[in-house]
């Protein structure tokens, strides 16, 4: 890595695949096939972090082949147990699939678009088969992300999938701003592990982002269900900057929950700096609670589906 204002020989997140498409421009990279910045014009849809910087947060990666936390990193499934190694220690879970340091590459790019693939191979813990390709595009709506899974092995894979995006505020900190979530309920979690303990509504709690809640101090880091849709069947979170600007994502059916998390826990100088929000196909600890969780048969396929935009002005 370079010093000073010598170039970068090598970025820590790899090799960068620029994509843009009239005022819009987004980089992926390698090392975790992520979205390393996405910008409308001057204003960052989504936070970035530096090409000098190893990913932090897990920023705009794909979290395969389940997101969020798994307890013990141990689980059960078709009456075999297994045991994957933790990645988060101190908690005692393995959090976010294998996929986030990996090298991924790019079988397709394009100057709007660029195709992101890495396989899983058969493993302690995880003795299943599955290709896993992520399509990222940009068009007159904004950033879309296709994520398609296959099972490639001769046995049921359990998997999930999600992803780890971050709202930004436009320049500055998230306190002040705008979070606009239509969810009916959070994911209660107990605060030594973060792992589920229940549900609740969100009626008449803090946690109630239905009609827009400013930031103003609020520690989040909770997935949230009964999401309401539009007539597209989409989910959409809304955090609405300093600047008045209204930074957007949206995510399908396939995507059931979403995490929001404010970024607490960031080095100090990247905390608050965006808001996390973390479109899921299952809720956290799905592979032992079997909640949703995708039982992908041998030659099946798995798609879901989000994007992000800065919203049209009114």
């Amino acid at each position: 890595m370079g010093q000073g204002n010598e170039p970068v020989r090598v970025a820590p997140s790899g090799e960068q695949y620029g994509i843009a498409f009239g005022e819009q421009r987004a980089t992926i990279v390698e090392v975790g096939g992520g979205v390393r910045e996405y910008r409308w014009g001057p204003r960052n849809v989504l936070d970035p972090y530096p090409v000098r910087s190893m990913c932090d947060g897990a920023h705009g990666t794909p979290l395969v082949p389940w997101p969020n936390r798994l307890g013990d990193g141990r689980y059960t499934f078709a009456g075999e147990e297994h045991q994957v190694a933790l990645t988060e220690p101190s908690k005692r879970n393995a959090i976010h699939g294998f996929l986030r340091w990996r090298p991924w590459r790019a079988v397709a790019h394009e100057a709007a678009r660029v195709v992101m693939a890495a396989r899983i191979h058969p493993r302690s813990g995880y003795p299943f088969t599955v290709d896993v390709q992520v399509e990222y595009s940009l068009g007159a709506g904004g950033l879309t992300v296709r994520t398609t899974a296959t099972n490639l092995g001769d046995v049921t894979a359990p998997y999930g999938c999600g992803h780890h995006p971050y709202l930004s505020p436009g320049d500055g900190m998230i306190d002040g701003c705008t979070l606009h979530l239509e969810a009916g309920t959070r994911i209660v979690t107990d605060e030594a592990r973060q792992l589920p303990t229940g549900t609740e509504p969100v009626e008449g709690t803090r946690f109630d982002l239905r009609g827009g809640r400013v930031l103003a101090g609020d520690r989040i880091d909770h997935a949230y269900g009964d999401l309401a849709r539009d007539a597209g069947g989409r989910a959409w979170a809304r955090l609405t900057g300093l600047d008045g600007a209204t930074a957007e994502i949206w995510a399908d059916a396939a995507y059931p929950y979403l995490e929001i998390y404010t970024g607490d826990t960031l080095a100090p100088g990247r905390r608050r700096r965006g808001v996390g929000v973390e479109p899921m196909t299952c809720p956290p600890d799905a592979f032992r609670s079997g909640i949703d969780l995708v039982h992908l048969e041998p030659g099946a396929t798995h798609v879901a589906t989000w994007g992000a935009r800065l919203a049209p002005e009114a």
